[in-house]
């Protein structure tokens, strides 16, 4: 009975090793798609000012992108690829200052069982907003 044990064991080591059989490799995330700002509206506030509306034109926006005040993202309506929308809160503007606006298009995550297909996030580049 041993030896029968054995043999067949043998024989399914041979027959998996036949066929192939090998670990799949994960394909590394991609580069997702880079939002890009054209101009913000409107470009400058008044510091002490109530909170109002901040409107994103550019391209390249995802369904899910987010607009980035000063490095915080904030509840952004998606209106299309083209444009977004915020409210700034007028505690964001109560001091003069120079504030980063940027957009971020969220990455996907892959799948399948090797997680393929994944995107990566993309941030725009910064365009300033000016609170006098």
């Amino acid at each position: 009975m041993k030896a029968f044990s054995a043999t067949l064991l043998a024989a399914l080591i041979a027959v998996t090793l036949a066929c192939g059989y090998s670990s799949k490799s994960m394909t590394p995330p991609q580069p997702g798609t880079m939002p890009a700002i054209e101009a913000l509206a409107p470009g400058t506030m008044t510091s002490g000012g109530a909170a109002f509306v901040l409107t994103v034109n550019g391209s390249h926006f995802a369904t899910t992108a987010t607009i980035n005040w000063n490095g915080v993202a904030q509840a952004t309506t998606f209106v299309n690829a083209n444009q977004l929308m915020t409210t700034i809160a007028a505690a964001d503007i109560a001091t003069p200052a120079t504030v980063p606006v940027t957009v971020t298009n969220p990455g996907t995550p892959g799948t399948g069982m090797y997680g393929n297909g994944a995107m990566l996030a993309e941030t725009s580049s910064p365009m300033n907003f000016t609170v006098n």
